[in-house]
């Protein structure tokens, strides 16, 4: 490869770099919402996956039946790290432009 398309593909990556970390701190600012139970269980997830808070129904509340309750609350917070994987995807993904770099062993891009 040419000295000035190595340049070139340096300048793209820094560039790619610095756009990576805008779009992560838009997603640490960003939340989504898991639930579970028909919304009985919900609760609030950012972009980079930081689950903030559970919100609980009181009639799901059964002291006799914890294991239920216990199930509501990790399926909610699964739904919820699901949805924001799937906006971390698309916002990351725009940046890259769907380029998978772990595969290509930029790791430390702070992506992956």
């Amino acid at each position: 490869m040419a000295q000035p398309d190595q340049m070139k593909m340096m300048r793209k990556l820094a560039q790619m770099q610095t756009d990576m970390a805008a779009a992560q701190e838009t997603l640490a600012a960003e939340t989504v919402e898991g639930s579970a139970g028909g919304g009985m269980v919900k609760c609030v997830v950012t972009g980079t996956g930081d689950v903030q808070r559970v919100s609980i129904d009181a009639s799901v509340v059964d002291p006799d039946d914890v294991e239920t309750l216990e199930d509501l609350v990790v399926a909610a917070v699964a739904d919820g790290r699901r949805r924001a994987a799937e906006l971390q995807s698309t916002r990351l993904g725009a940046v890259t432009g769907g380029l998978d770099l772990g595969s290509l062993g930029l790791g430390g891009l702070g992506l992956g």
